[in-house]
């Protein structure tokens, strides 16, 4: 029962955190500017494990019930989406300034974290699929099942997002030419915009 448990909360975790968001799309980013890339992976992890936990332990329901404070979060998150999509779309139209060498001015370190704190807790989704789907699950595994469900669902974040992070080293060479990272910002500015519109529908 304990691995049962065990596998689902990989299984179910994994599925929503390997979906494209705004979270993953910071990261590719910055792995490929080779940019802080440890700190970034850090707070990634460190934040669905905290959200999971939380979840688990019944926060889920809380959040559900607080509609207001989930209105201003949802509009703190689609302001901040959108605005990030804004910068995305004008790094498409000049991808010569993004070009994946070491000559580039890179972000401060203050900056990316702030950034990456951003994308991990300011977007509403992040809540609705860690804490309250992923909590309302865990929650319901008889005994030890929820702890078990949990670190199951920590596991796979933590595999996700080290390999997001790590692994796109092997795609430098694509993004050594500015198209790659025309479509590349084209498709996080679409991202990010799509994510903002859909907190209001």
């Amino acid at each position: 029962m304990e691995a049962s448990a065990f596998l689902k909360g990989i299984g179910l975790g994994g599925s929503l955190i390997v979906a494209i968001g705004s979270q993953n799309a910071y990261l590719l980013r910055q792995a490929l500017k080779r940019e802080f890339v440890l700190t970034c992976i850090a707070i990634c992890i460190i934040c669905d494990v905290t959200l999971i936990a939380a979840g688990v332990a019944g926060m889920g329901k809380l959040i559900t019930e607080a509609a207001v404070l989930l209105f201003w979060i949802k509009i703190a998150g689609a302001l901040f989406l959108f605005w990030y999509g804004l910068r995305a779309a004008r790094a498409a139209i000049h991808p010569s300034a993004m070009l994946a060498d070491d000559n580039n001015t890179a972000q401060d370190r203050k900056t990316v974290i702030a950034a990456m704190l951003a994308f991990s807790l300011l977007n509403p989704h992040v809540y609705l699929d860690t804490v309250v789907l992923l909590g309302s699950i865990g929650g319901q595994q008889p005994g030890n099942g929820k702890l078990y469900f949990a670190l199951g669902a920590m596991l796979a974040s933590a595999l996700w997002f080290s390999a997001l992070g790590l692994g796109a080293r092997y795609l430098r060479p694509v993004f050594a030419k500015p198209t790659a990272w025309r479509i590349l910002d084209g498709m996080i500015a679409i991202v990010m915009w799509s994510l903002a519109i859909s907190l209001f529908l």
